[in-house]
């Protein structure tokens, strides 16, 4: 159950908890290297056509606008991983977000016993480890400085809510067809490849690659089985495969899901528990 610890840390605040360093049938995007569906301009310096500006901007617009609307969230999660070692673990996750505020996560062991409470706020994270009785707390820009990622408090609530992680402007080439319109953009610390349904601009998949050749870090974010709530549409099923000198795979299958629901976020701490 420790190893669920660090990998969740990675998933939440930097793919939450400390680590930081890193089923249903989905689209087969991955049968082949996502690099190749795009061809690629060598260096950021393109000069596109105006009209190929112009319809870039539009994507972009459309894709931004396309962002899941809410005051709060709540879902039941079924995450599951695999190791490094190979090893396959699962467990249930209850998430509370408030936006651009507050989250709140409750992970349940084996026999729904629960094992870990977080709270995480645009400065700060906080774990309450129920096995061991210890709580930890961190400061987000810490965990930001030790992983070398943009990652914080607005990128985890993309990452949950299903919106894109990073959103960047910076395109230099794209390829559309019937099924997908895919951006390739340089970032200061990413290349990205977003890939969205050219029908509805809902999310397919994203694949960052740093942009640091020594560290070789990168990460892929597929979304899939879309439902309808309130009128918009919500991914329930994310993969996400993180690699550098080691891979972890993560799915997660939302059971459950509401927005804008009066919601609490109780995180008390027993008298007998240890600080880290």
């Amino acid at each position: 159950m420790k190893q669920i610890t660090s990998y969740l840390i990675l998933l939440a605040v930097a793919t939450v908890l400390y680590s930081c360093r890193s089923t249903k049938k989905i689209q087969n995007v991955i049968t082949t290297k996502i690099d190749t569906v795009v061809a690629v301009a060598p260096t950021p310096e393109v000069d596109l056509h105006a009209d190929s500006i112009k319809f870039i901007s539009e994507a972009i617009h459309k894709i931004d606008s396309n962002r899941v609307g809410f005051k709060t969230f709540s879902a039941k999660v079924k995450v599951n991983f695999e190791d490094k070692d190979g090893k396959k673990n699962d467990f249930n996750a209850f998430i509370r977000l408030k936006k651009d505020s507050i989250l709140w996560i409750k992970i349940d062991a084996v026999l729904g016993i629960e094992a870990f409470r977080v709270i995480v706020t645009p400065d700060s994270v906080k774990v309450l480890n129920k096995l061991d009785k210890v709580v930890q707390y961190r400061a987000v820009s810490g965990l930001q400085e030790l992983s070398q990622l943009p990652f914080g408090f607005k990128e985890l609530q993309n990452l949950i809510i299903g919106d894109p992680v990073y959103l960047d402007t910076n395109v230099v080439s794209y390829k559309k067809d019937d099924k997908s319109l895919s951006l390739y953009s340089f970032g200061n610390f990413f290349k990205q490849l977003l890939s969205v349904n050219p029908a509805d601009y809902t999310l397919q998949n994203c694949k960052l690659d740093d942009i640091d050749p020594t560290r070789a870090r990168t990460c892929l974010v597929i979304y899939g089985e879309y439902q309808k709530k309130n009128n918009q549409p919500f991914s329930t099923f994310r993969k996400i495969t993180v690699q550098e000198k080691s891979k972890l795979d993560i799915e997660m299958e939302y059971k459950q899901f509401d927005f804008d629901q009066d919601l609490s976020f109780p995180f008390s701490v027993p008298r007998n528990y240890k600080k880290q």
